[in-house]
């Protein structure tokens, strides 16, 4: 794997996330690289190329606290994000989704009579397994956390009447699409009550949250935060249909189905992005 790798720059972020986990705050630029195996300069360049902004500055939005800053500053109104018209391109780097959703008759059966191709693709957040229908992706796992047989069971799992058949040359220019800006067509596949929660979760942009409570409410479901949560956890096209954009209202992370340490780096990564293009000053946290 090459240094021009996506995979290869998140692989050294996870790397550099562990050892400032260890050390806590105070660590410096070069120690850090040099506990990773890089020298300062290239440390730098990857990360420079990876989010478009410097190491140091990068690592203030991987502050625990990043989350609770972006919860007081940057909470989205779901209802608002509609009127405005944020569901459409102004999401996630100006990616373009259209989508469709299965019949509730034809999800009920599990799959059955889907064709599901799927394969491994490179991101920014390491190896993912995609998967898709004629009619669009219908699955996105991260598998940086838990490996690539235990992500791929875990989509297969959801469907478990399905035809799947690997194949990567198929599923690479999807990925491609998906992580470079491209237009992208997903198909929706789960029950009523999931699919509007994913379709208010589509209507986040960039760089912003919400919290599961403000998710019930744009459905009508004001009581419903923790069926709003498990179907928030049952979304299986991550990244595109963002959920890691869903925090408690306090502030915490909450879960995240591909792990949190995925779920803290997409936050700062769509943060990072989106400061360096608004020209907003990083969060003043106290990481290195």
């Amino acid at each position: 794997m090459t240094d021009q790798s996506p995979s290869y720059h998140y692989a050294t972020i996870a790397r550099a996330l562990r050892e400032m986990d260890q050390a806590g705050p105070g660590m410096t630029l070069e120690t850090l690289a040099a506990r990773i195996g890089l020298s300062p300069a290239h440390f730098q360049r990857l990360f420079s190329q990876w989010v478009g902004v410097s190491p140091k500055r990068y690592l203030q939005y991987l502050a625990l606290d990043h989350a609770r800053d972006l919860l007081a500053q940057r909470f989205t109104t779901l209802a608002t994000a509609h009127e405005t018209g944020l569901s459409s391109p102004g999401r996630l780097h100006d990616l373009f989704v259209t989508w469709e959703a299965m019949t509730p008759g034809t999800y009920a059966k599990g799959g059955a009579g889907l064709t599901i191709r799927w394969g491994l693709a490179p991101s920014p957040f390491g190896e993912t397994v995609v998967m898709a229908t004629p009619r669009g992706i219908c699955g996105m796992g991260f598998a940086t956390e838990m490996g690539q047989t235990a992500a791929t069971d875990d989509l297969m799992r959801r469907w478990p009447a399905a035809d799947f058949l690997r194949d990567d040359a198929a599923i690479a220019p999807l990925a491609a699409a998906a992580f470079g800006a491209g237009e992208t067509r997903l198909h929706l596949i789960g029950a009523p009550f999931q699919i509007k929660v994913w379709e208010a979760l589509l209507s986040i942009p960039s760089g912003h949250v919400t919290s599961y409570g403000e998710l019930a409410r744009a459905i009508g479901h004001d009581k419903a935060v923790r069926a709003v949560g498990t179907a928030v956890g049952r979304n299986p096209i991550s990244y595109l249909i963002p959920c890691h954009r869903a925090l408690r209202q306090s502030g915490a992370l909450g879960g995240y189905h591909w792990g949190l340490p995925v779920k803290r780096a997409l936050l700062a990564w769509e943060s990072a992005r989106e400061d360096s293009r608004s020209d907003r000053p990083a969060p003043t946290n106290t990481q290195p």
